[in-house]
């Protein structure tokens, strides 16, 4: 009964497929692969620790015994969700002596998350 009325509220009356739309739609459809990868990068900010690892590294090239410090987490946690930030082309790293530090691979990053903030914040 419960799907009946939820489907009443979101499906159309009459079913009509309205192909021209949908021609327009399919010219700028990526591929399947393209798809697939956004939904692996998105995936990827689905992690609260990974989205605060990207915050302190928005104000700051940071080692990761800062990292550890400011998210009061080991050293080992830290590098794991380093090692997928990495993967994913969302930070960089450089060694200097003996600390090895990470930043924002680019803007994109900032941009990805500040927009992530501002849908959020919005008034209904």
């Amino acid at each position: 009964m419960t799907d009946k009325k939820e489907c009443m509220a979101e499906c159309c009356e009459a079913s009509c497929i309205h192909k021209n739309l949908l021609e327009r739609v399919n010219e700028k459809m990526p591929d399947e692969m393209e798809l697939y990868d956004l939904s692996e990068l998105f995936k990827v900010f689905g992690d609260s620790t990974r989205i605060r690892i990207l915050f302190v590294l928005f104000e700051e090239e940071v080692c990761v015994c800062d990292l550890a410090e400011q998210l009061n987490m080991t050293q080992s946690a830290i590098s794991h969700q380093l090692r997928i930030l990495k993967q994913n082309k969302l930070v960089k790293n450089r060694r200097e002596g003996k600390s090895m530090f990470y930043s924002l691979a680019d803007n994109h990053v900032r941009t990805i998350i500040a927009m992530g903030l501002e849908h959020i914040e919005e008034n209904d």
